[in-house]
């Protein structure tokens, strides 16, 4: 989902909302369950509308690439050397 498909149902959301409390008068009331309706119906989708314009989502995705990565390997120095030389003495 892109940016701009977030934006226009955030604004879709917010005109059906806004039509809603307006013009259905049980939308103004509260439920047991949802509690204030105009809240769900205007308050959050406005919330969420604005947060997406002020604070809109990055271009691009933050995965960062993989590393390739060498497998380390043993160091053939004296103290190697010595190692060994225990090992078969």
């Amino acid at each position: 989902m892109t940016h701009r498909d977030l934006d226009s149902i955030l604004r879709h959301a917010v005109i059906l909302g806004a039509l809603a409390v307006l013009l259905i008068p049980a939308a103004r009331g509260s439920s047991q369950w949802f509690g204030w309706l105009p809240l769900w119906l205007l308050g959050m989708p406005l919330a969420a509308w604005w947060s997406l314009r002020c604070f809109p989502l990055p271009q691009v995705a933050l995965r960062l690439p993989r590393r390739r990565r060498v497998q380390a390997r043993r160091c053939r120095g004296r103290r190697a050397q010595a190692v060994q030389l225990r090992k078969v003495a």
